[in-house]
Formats: structure tokens, C-alpha cells, sequence
């Protein structure tokens, strides 16, 4: 799969197999994290794989986080601002981002959560105050059916925008000739 179907095909999965991801296919994506862009190339990034049942109810004690108790593993993405001050939430997005599509690749689902107490996670996980958590992503095989949760999840987001709705040229607002 090139990188433009693999950023056609990826969308947010909260409905999961509970089938392990196989070591091999970790490790690939990992490493696909691991050779992502940073600032001053600082790599800020730490990644915390999180399979335990007991943990991952843990971290799905965010109002958007509660279907992470039935997925089979989450990866927990931290920066480190010591690091890079200013620019370790950006890098370890970035970061995350190759972790995706290279999941994707892979043929596996994912969805990035934000919705947590950074203090739950870090007591939960033993995280020290020099990371910060910037997200969480669920990893996994998609189930082919869907939760009612994530269908109506799918609705309420609606479609993309189109293209000549977010770019402008040269100036905020300026269209693209013939546009």
C-alpha cells in the first residue's frame, strides 16, 4: 500500500478484534515513529505499549476514552519537555502520524484519543514529570461491525471538507485562480 492510499483508507477505529498485534508488526510500526522529523532532530518522543487489562481501564477513564478497555493495545505517546520545550507535542505528533499510517499499511486500526487526566496516566503508567502525555492511541485489528457508540461517532463528524474550503494562497482567503 503507497503512502496516499494508506492516508485514504485510515480512520478512527473504536470497535477492535481482541486479537494481539503480532510482535513483528509492532516493532514495524514503532520503528515507523521512531524515523519521524523532529526540532533540531531532538526525538522528544517516548512511546509506553500498553496491553494489561488492568491498565488499559485505567486509561479509559476519559468521557471519550471508554472503549480502550476493549482494545487489545494502546500506546501511550509522550514528549519530553526537557527535551524540547517547545516543540515536543508537535514532534511526538508527527511522530504518531507515521505510527498511523504505517498501521494502516499493516492493516490495522487505530484511533487517537486525547480525552484523559495526564495526572491518572502518569500515576498509572509511572510516567515522570519530565513527560508530558500528549495522546494515546488505540492500536488493533478493526472488527467489522460497528458499535452503535461508533456509528453514531461517524455521524456526528460528518464529511471532510473540501480542499477550496482550508487553503488559501498567498493570503488568508485568497482562492486559487480559476478556483
Amino acid at each position: 500500500m503507497d503512502v496516499y492510499e494508506a492516508i485514504q483508507k485510515r480512520k478512527s477505529t473504536r470497535d477492535y478484534e481482541q486479537t494481539s498485534v503480532p510482535r513483528e508488526m509492532l516493532l514495524k510500526i514503532l520503528e515507523a515513529g521512531r524515523i519521524a522529523p523532529s526540532a533540531g532532530n531532538r526525538q522528544p518522543w517516548q512511546f509506553i505499549v500498553v496491553t494489561d487489562a488492568e491498565k488499559r481501564k485505567e486509561l479509559s477513564k476519559g468521557r471519550f476514552a471508554k472503549f480502550l478497555v476493549n482494545v487489545p493495545m494502546v500506546i501511550v505517546a509522550c514528549g519530553d519537555m526537557k527535551v524540547s520545550p517547545n516543540w515536543h507535542a508537535v514532534d511526538v505528533s508527527l511522530a504518531v502520524e507515521n505510527i498511523i499510517l504505517a498501521a494502516t499499511a499493516e492493516g490495522l486500526g487505530t484511533c487517537c484519543v486525547g480525552s484523559f487526566s495526564e495526572e491518572n496516566v502518569k500515576k498509572a503508567l509511572g510516567i515522570p514529570g519530565t513527560l508530558s502525555v500528549v495522546l494515546m492511541l488505540a492500536v488493533g485489528f478493526s472488527q467489522d461491525k460497528q458499535s452503535f457508540m461508533s456509528r453514531v461517532t461517524r455521524l456526528a463528524t460528518g464529511r471532510r471538507k473540501k480542499l477550496g474550503d482550508i487553503v488559501s494562497f498567498e493570503a488568508y482567503g485568497k482562492k486559487l485562480e480559476g478556483d
